[in-house]
């Protein structure tokens, strides 16, 4: 089912859905520029979205964004990390409402 050629299908949204996704678009351009947090960190937390939401898609993008922003190796691993932490964190505080 993942396959990036599969992103080619998006202008069945833009032709179908053109306002909606003009305005997509822009958003998506605008939230990505550098603003008080400069590009790479954009990307980064990005990645770390990505990896929590496991979408194989915005993952291939946003690794390739981050390093053409400069990300490193070493940064890239610490933001699986941090992606972990976020999505076990989330498994161990749910848990407290096993016990009622």
């Amino acid at each position: 089912m993942y396959d990036m050629n599969n992103l080619a299908q998006l202008k069945r949204l833009n032709e179908g859905a053109p306002e909606g996704m003009k305005a997509f678009w822009e958003f998506d351009r605008l939230a990505y520029q550098p603003g008080a947090i400069d590009g790479l960190h954009k990307q980064l937390m990005a990645l770390a979205v990505a990896m929590t939401t496991q979408c194989p898609y915005c993952l291939e993008l946003h690794r390739k964004a981050a390093v053409d922003a400069g990300a490193t190796d070493a940064m890239i691993a610490e933001t699986a990390v941090v992606a972990a932490a976020m999505r076990a964190g989330a498994a161990v505080t749910h848990s407290t409402h096993l016990f009622k």
